[in-house]
This record gives structure tokens, C-alpha cells and sequence, in this order.
């Protein structure tokens, strides 16, 4: 019968005992260390999972400005939001502020049910400025599932 206390050394292929045996010690170090780096992938990956479930439904916003390019002097700029696969939204707020270029206060709307919405605005450039640009920000309809979370479109003003 064999003595479970004496193995067999592969490399010198002799008897050896438990005791005489170190590369368990060296090998021990390093598959904690994997075994931690593999832990904390999955845990990464789990956590990220569970952040994302209540956005899955949520579809991400975007505004379109169907013009994009303007001049200085009053405009009025036709706006559509759109959802993520590009239908249009009715309902969402859409705010148009001054970037690079300036205007007087903050422009809003509302889009209607062709998710267009028209803001009067009169982007003005500095002295020594040629082009500029107007920010597009949109706020989601009350009690839908949509977002805005990037950044969206702007309009780049220019002199004529």
C-alpha cells in the first residue's frame, strides 16, 4: 500500500515527502493573486450589471437641429428630438443656451408630436470673434423612460 505521506517527484522521479515538498509555499502567492485579479474582474462585472438594469429601459435623448449652421441676428432655429433609434419625441423640453457664442438668456420649447420644437433666438459674437456656438440641452417628458445623459448637438454660429 502506498503512503499518502510520500509522493513522487515528477522532475527527479523519486520518492519525496510532504515535508521536503516546497513549491507549494511558491506556487500558494501566486494563485491567491489570481485568484484576487479574477474576483475583482467579476465583481466589476457584476456591479456594472446591476447599475445598468434600471437605464436598460431607458432610452438616451438627442437634440437635431435642422439647421446647423446660422448667422448672427435673430433666428429661429427648428429643433427635433429624437430617441435612440431616431423617432421623434413629443413632450421634452428643449433649451437653448449660449456656448462660444452669446445670447440673451436661456431659449426653451416644447416639442410637439412631430418631436419638432421652434426657438427664437439672436446669437451675437464678441469683437474679434468669427464663429461661435450655441449649446443644445433637452429635458425628458415627465413619466417617460428617457434620459440625456451626453452631450448633445450644437449650433455653430457664424458672420456674415
Amino acid at each position: 500500500m502506498l503512503d499518502p505521506s510520500r509522493i513522487r517527484d515528477p522532475i527527479t522521479d523519486r520518492l519525496a515527502t510532504l515535508r521536503d515538498d516546497e513549491r507549494a509555499i511558491e506556487g500558494l502567492p501566486v494563485r491567491l493573486v489570481v485568484s484576487l485579479v479574477v474576483g475583482a474582474a467579476c465583481l466589476s462585472v457584476m456591479l456594472n450589471l446591476v447599475n445598468g438594469v434600471g437605464s436598460l429601459a431607458a432610452s438616451e435623448l438627442d437634440v437635431q437641429p435642422r439647421t446647423e449652421v446660422v448667422e448672427t441676428g435673430p433666428q429661429d432655429l427648428t429643433l427635433q428630438v429624437v430617441d435612440a433609434e431616431g423617432g421623434p419625441v413629443s413632450g421634452a423640453t428643449v433649451v437653448v443656451d449660449g456656448g462660444t457664442a452669446s445670447v440673451d438668456g436661456v431659449a426653451t420649447a416644447t416639442t410637439g408630436a412631430d418631436g419638432n420644437a421652434t426657438v427664437s433666438v439672436e446669437p451675437t459674437l464678441g469683437a474679434n470673434q468669427e464663429r461661435g456656438t450655441l449649446s443644445l440641452d433637452v429635458k425628458p417628458p415627465a413619466g417617460g423612460s428617457f434620459v440625456d445623459r451626453r452631450e448633445n448637438s450644437h449650433v455653430l454660429v457664424i458672420r456674415p
